[in-house]
C-alpha cells in the first residue's frame, strides 16, 4: 500500500490517509453501510466450518477479486473454494447468496469452537463476515441525525438489509445504535457506562433496533440496569469485549455488589454476538464467606456479596445466542421471574475451583429452553432453582463442574415447586456430580415430572445423585418436613464414573419418601479398575424397567403406605 493511504476493510477502498479524509469516509454513508452489511452477515456462520477462519476477519480484497498480494501470511481469512468455482459473492455458483448465509440448519455445539475460544485478542470474533461475501442489496430502512456527542459527528444509526424472509412477509428495517457513537472510548479503563445507557434509551423508542457492541474494542462498564418496556425487537449485539471493573476494591461504593448487568422488565429481546463477557471475578472469588479448594488442594475463603454477571428480571420472550462469558464473580446468567427464555449456543468457562459460578440459573421462570452450549465451571453447569416449570434442556456438554441440577430447593423451610423438566441428549464430564436433585430438610413443595435421557457421563464422582439431606456446611439441622420428589424418569444414562462414590445415591427423607423413580437402560462402569460400587438408596421407592449396571437392588418396590401429606397439592 502506497505511503501515506489509507485502506478500509470494510469497504475495501483505499484514500489519502489526513484526518479530514478519513472523518469524511468514516462518517459516510458508503462506510456506514457496508458497516451495516458486514454486521447482518452475522448471523450466520455458514462460511466459518474452517477452522483456520476463527478469530480473523475475511480478506475483502482476496473474495473480491480472488488475489491478495499477502497469500497464506495475510492476517485475514481467504475462503477456500473447496474444489467448486467461488463467484465475487464468496459463494459457490448456483446458490442463492441469502439463502446461503441465513438457511443453514447446522448446529452450534462443540464444533463451533475450534481450539481455545479465549485465545483471542478483544476483537476476535466467529463472524467478522465482510459486505462482500454478498451481493450489496438495497438498504431498507431510515437514516437518523447524529446527536452531537463530544468529538463524535457522524450518522449516529443506519439500517440493516432485512433479513431473507417468504414471499410476503413484511421487510424489517433494522436500525443500529453504536455504542462508539455515543461517547464510549472502548480501551478498557475508562467507564462507558453513560454511553451504553444513552444507547440503550435511545434504541428502546425504536422498532427493530441494534445496540450494537462493535469489535476491536474493550468496553467498561460499571452495574447497571437496563430497563424497560422498549418497542419490539430489540437486539443486543455483543462483538466487542464488555467488563466490569476489577474486583471489589474497584467497584463505587453507591452500586450494587450482588449484580453487575441487569435487563428489567424487557420483552422481545435478543443478546447474542461474536464477542466476549469478561466478567473478571479473579479478585471476587477469594473474598471471606465461603471456604473453596485452591489449586494445590488448600482452602481458601470465597465469594461475598459477588456479583451475577447478567440477570434477567421479570423479562418475557428473550432470546441469548451465540456468546461467549468467562469468570463471573457469581453466576454467569440469571434468569428471575421470566417466561419463553431460548439460549443457544452459548460458551461458559471459569476455573474449577471458582465458587458458585454456575453457568445459568433460572427461578421463577417458565417455558426455558437451553441448546447446542458448552459449560465449564466451577458449580452447576445449569441449575434450575424453586418456581421453575416446563424447562427442556438439550445437546449440552458440561464439565469439569458440579454437573446439572434441579435446586437446591427448601432453604429455610420454604417452598419450592419444580415439574416439567427434561435433560436429555448431552455429555457430562470431569465433574463432581451428573445429574442431581437437591434439597433442603426442612422445605415443603414438590419436584414432579422429571425426564433425565439420553446422558453420557465421563468420569463423573456422583453420576446420578438425589439428595433431601443437602447441606453446604458441616452439619444441618435434621427437620421432619421435605420436598416431595417423585416422576423422576432416568433413561440410557451411560458412561464412566469416579470410584470415590458411588454411581447412584438416592438419599430421600424420612418422612417424605421419593416415589416413583424409574431406571431404564442406565449402565455406569467405573473409570479405572475393574471394582463396581453399589449404588446407596435410603427411602426411595420405584421400578427398574429394565437392568442397571450395577444394579439397584436398594430401590424400594411399589408406594409407601403412607404419606404424611400432599406436598404436590401445594404446588
Amino acid at each position: 500500500m502506497p505511503l501515506g493511504k489509507y485502506y478500509c476493510d470494510y469497504c475495501d477502498k483505499k484514500f489519502q490517509d489526513t484526518a479530514g479524509a478519513r472523518r469524511r469516509h468514516l462518517q459516510g454513508v458508503q462506510h456506514q453501510r457496508a458497516k451495516a452489511l458486514w454486521y447482518d452477515s452475522l448471523r450466520n456462520p455458514q462460511l466459518f466450518n474452517d477452522p483456520d477462519s476463527f478469530g480473523k476477519g475475511v480478506c475483502n480484497h482476496f473474495v473480491r477479486t480472488g488475489y491478495c498480494q499477502y497469500g497464506d501470511s495475510c492476517k485475514y481469512y481467504h475462503p477456500k473454494q473447496n474444489s467448486q468455482t467461488v463467484n465475487q459473492t464468496g459463494i459457490p455458483p448456483g446458490e442463492n447468496s441469502r439463502e446461503s448465509f441465513h438457511s443453514s440448519s447446522q448446529p452450534f455445539g462443540s464444533a463451533s469452537f475450534p481450539g481455545d475460544v479465549f485465545r483471542e485478542k478483544a476483537g476476535a470474533s466467529l463472524g467478522n463476515l465482510p459486505p462482500s461475501l454478498r451481493p450489496p442489496p438495497e438498504v431498507h430502512g431510515r437514516l437518523y441525525d447524529y446527536p452531537k456527542v463530544s468529538r463524535f459527528r457522524a450518522l449516529s444509526q443506519i439500517s440493516l438489509p432485512p433479513s431473507p424472509a417468504p414471499e410476503g412477509a413484511p421487510k424489517i428495517d433494522y436500525a443500529i445504535f453504536n455504542v462508539l457513537s455515543y461517547g464510549a472510548v472502548g480501551d478498557g479503563v475508562t467507564d462507558d457506562t453513560q454511553a451504553f445507557k444513552m444507547a440503550w434509551d435511545a434504541a428502546c423508542q425504536v422498532d427493530s433496533a441494534i445496540i450494537l457492541v462493535p469489535n476491536h474494542y474493550s468496553f467498561m462498564i460499571q452495574s447497571t440496569i437496563f430497563t424497560g418496556p422498549c418497542k419490539s425487537g430489540l437486539v443486543f449485539q455483543i462483538e466487542g469485549t464488555i467488563m466490569p471493573p476489577d474486583g471489589p476494591d474497584s467497584w463505587p461504593k453507591s452500586v450494587s455488589k450482588k449484580q453487575w448487568l441487569v435487563f428489567y422488565r424487557i420483552d422481545g429481546m435478543s443478546m447474542q454476538g461474536g464477542g466476549l463477557i469478561d466478567g473478571k471475578g479473579e479478585k471476587w472469588w477469594n473474598l471471606p464467606c465461603k471456604p473453596h479448594k485452591g489449586i494445590n488442594g488448600t482452602t481458601l475463603p470465597g465469594p461475598c456479596d459477588s456479583p451475577v454477571a447478567i440477570r434477567f428480571f421479570m423479562s418475557s420472550n428473550l432470546t441469548v445466542q451465540r456468546l461467549k462469558i468467562k469468570n463471573s464473580p457469581l453466576f454467569h446468567f440469571r434468569f428471575d421471574s421470566c417466561r419463553d427464555v431460548h439460549v443457544d449456543s452459548l460458551y461458559i468457562k471459569a476455573p474449577p475451583n471458582s465458587p458458585n459460578t454456575d453457568g445459568i440459573h433460572i427461578e421463577n421462570t417458565n417455558d426455558v429452553t437451553i441448546r447446542n452450549s458448552i459449560i465449564s465451571n466451577g458449580d452447576d453447569c445449569i441449575s434450575i432453582g424453586a418456581g421453575c416449570y416446563n424447562v427442556d434442556i438439550r445437546n449440552m456438554t458440561c464439565g469439569p463442574s458440579h454437573g446439572i441440577s434441579i435446586g437446591s430447593l427448601g432453604f429455610r423451610n420454604s417452598r419450592a415447586c419444580v415439574s416439567n423438566i427434561t435433560v436429555a441428549d448431552s455429555t457430562i464430564k470431569y465433574s463432581d456430580n451428573g445429574v442431581r436433585i437437591k434439597t433442603w430438610q426442612g422445605g415443603f413443595g414438590a419436584v414432579s415430572k422429571v425426564n433425565f435421557n439420553n446422558i453420557r457421563m465421563e468420569s463423573v464422582r456422583n453420576p446420578i445423585i438425589l439428595d433431601q439431606y443437602y447441606c453446604d456446611k458441616r452439619s444441618c439441622a435434621n427437620q421432619t418436613s421435605a420436598v416431595c420428589i417423585s416422576d423422576v424418569i432416568y433413561s440410557n444414562i451411560k458412561g464412566t464414573y469416579d470410584v470415590r462414590s458411588p454411581p447412584m445415591h438416592l438419599a430421600c427423607s424420612n418422612s417424605v419418601p421419593c416415589t416413583n423413580l424409574t431406571f431404564l437402560d442406565v449402565e455406569l462402569y467405573p473409570a479405572q479398575g475393574q471394582k463396581i460400587l453399589e449404588p446407596f438408596c435410603w427411602n426411595a421407592y420405584g421400578a427398574l424397567r429394565t437392568l442397571t449396571i450395577p444394579p439397584v437392588f436398594c430401590l424400594l418396590e411399589g408406594t409407601p403406605q403412607s404419606l404424611p401429606r400432599s406436598d404436590v397439592d401445594q404446588c
